[in-house]
């Protein structure tokens, strides 16, 4: 049968406790503690990080195809325990079963694709002005890496960074979610268990800053990766900065969807519904500022407020769940006066904005509409099951609206009109774009924003650069 156990550090090839003791893990459905997590403090930091150097050492000469087959079978052990570790995302996390196990094979997946796409950090051979004389590059793995994870996506999100250390050569300390602690620690099990040497990953949970604080500025780290809010995001870029390590920053958003009068909108509402609510908007790339077309505004809100009231809502576990509780309880009272705060500017609440009983984090799907500019949550990410639909006249109102923000992590679009989707690619500010349908987050295309949403991109083949260093060697005879 499936339980939820204690989830200890692993450090140097071993499981162990932390000294700085265990704290409770709580189900969002029921509130009920349900498991403990190890709590690392400096005397642990000190030992991961003496392990991720030895590591280094041994996993840098390790040949690619001997680190392909850990990651193959690495990806085999995820897809055969998907349905265990399924159940103990839902019960810490709080999403349906359905879409833990979908991002569980869906972190198999990813694994095998940066497996095979490490086989190719090609290095080059450039051509000398003068006889004799060799000139070539190299792509040699970057250093021991630290890696910061958030609780939204306990395996989607720290998959990619995991796999593109592996893959390249690099060892790792992932300090992953104390929310959501038990997932991350399977995923890393199946490298473990695979044959992943010890030293070359490491896991470690405790207090956030304290943990970056102390692992960004230390001479061992070469490289740091983290996902997050932009304020955090931020001050771990400005702490990576002052010690010269090389920085991945996948920041918050607040994405734009823009939905022309000539879009299909039924085929919107459908979409857009979905990819809302799912993981009860707690995404960083969730759509949240719908831009409808004045034409067919009414009977877009009319459409969306249908589909947010047709969607489930309960424990992840019982079948035909849409959408789970929030994944802890500071997000109610955050989301009502955001919810609030609109209302009082003028929005018409056409659905939700409630709690949904006395246990458990749920929330209603809701929506509001005719949202004042001046509004928190036209500034503010909202993370949670809320969209906002408000109307425009022509193009360059929309633009000028989704440009708005300092942020530019996702965007989407609808609209027949190959000139308006033209338009749209060159003049949206956001670091990823998709046009009347769903396609972000596949391992081989680039995941990662611009402006205040970061920089970099933990997908496609440029997500491997951030992992290497190219080295430049010339030789005369």
């Amino acid at each position: 049968m499936t339980a939820y156990t204690d989830v200890q550090l692993h450090i140097d090839g071993d499981w162990c406790d932390g000294t700085g003791g265990w704290i409770p893990v709580v189900d969002p459905a029921t509130e009920e503690e349900i498991g403990r997590v190890a709590w690392a403090k400096q005397a642990d930091l000190d030992r991961a990080l003496a392990a991720a150097e030895k590591g280094f050492e041994i996993w840098k000469n390790t040949g690619v195809m001997d680190r392909v087959k850990v990651m193959r079978k690495a990806a085999a052990l995820l897809r055969e325990r998907a349905d265990d570790i399924a159940w103990k995302m839902t019960r810490e996390q709080g999403k349906p079963l359905a879409q833990s196990k979908g991002e569980i094979l869906a972190g198999a997946e990813t694994i095998e694709w940066f497996a095979e796409e490490g086989r190719r950090t090609y290095g080059q051979v450039i051509p000398s002005r003068q006889p004799g004389v060799m000139q070539i590059t190299m792509k040699l793995p970057v250093g021991p890496v630290a890696a910061f994870t958030p609780w939204n996506f306990p395996i989607n999100q720290v998959v990619r960074k995991l796999s593109a250390a592996v893959a390249t050569g690099c060892s790792i300390i992932v300090k992953a979610p104390e929310e959501t602690p038990s997932s991350p620690a399977e995923l890393i099990r199946c490298f473990i268990d695979a044959g992943a040497p010890a030293g070359v990953i490491n896991l470690v949970y405790g207090v956030p800053a304290e943990i970056s604080e102390y692992l960004i500025p230390h001479p061992t780290i070469r490289k740091v990766t983290f996902t997050g809010s932009t304020p955090v995001g931020k001050q771990l870029a400005a702490l990576s900065g002052q010690s010269m390590k090389r920085a991945t920053m996948e920041l918050g958003g607040h994405a734009p969807v823009i939905v022309a009068e000539d879009a299909d909108i039924e085929k919107a509402i459908s979409l857009m519904s979905v990819h809302k609510f799912r993981n009860a908007g707690q995404v960083c790339v969730s759509p949240t500022r719908f831009l409808v077309q004045e034409k067919v505004a009414d009977a877009f809100i009319d459409g969306f407020t249908e589909a947010a009231k047709a969607v489930k809502v309960g424990n992840g576990l019982e079948k035909g769940m849409d959408m789970g509780p929030l994944a802890n309880e500071r997000r109610i009272p955050a989301l009502q006066a955001l919810i609030g705060d609109a209302v009082e500017h003028g929005a018409r609440l056409t659905t939700g904005g409630q709690r949904i009983g006395n246990k458990g984090y749920f929330f209603e799907p809701t929506v509001l509409a005719d949202v004042p500019t001046e509004a928190r949550i036209m500034n503010e990410e909202p993370f949670g099951p809320v969209a906002v639909v408000n109307r425009f006249g022509d193009l360059d109102e929309a633009i000028a609206e989704a440009n708005r923000l300092p942020y530019g992590l996702a965007a989407y679009a609808f609209t027949r009109t190959s000139a308006t989707a033209d338009r749209l690619s060159r003049e949206v500010e956001s670091g990823m774009l998709a046009i009347n349908h769903l396609g972000l987050a596949l391992p081989e295309v680039p995941f990662g924003g611009i402006k205040d949403s970061g920089y970099g991109t933990e997908g496609g083949s440029e997500a491997l650069e951030a992992y290497v260093e190219t080295r430049f060697i010339t030789r005369l005879g």
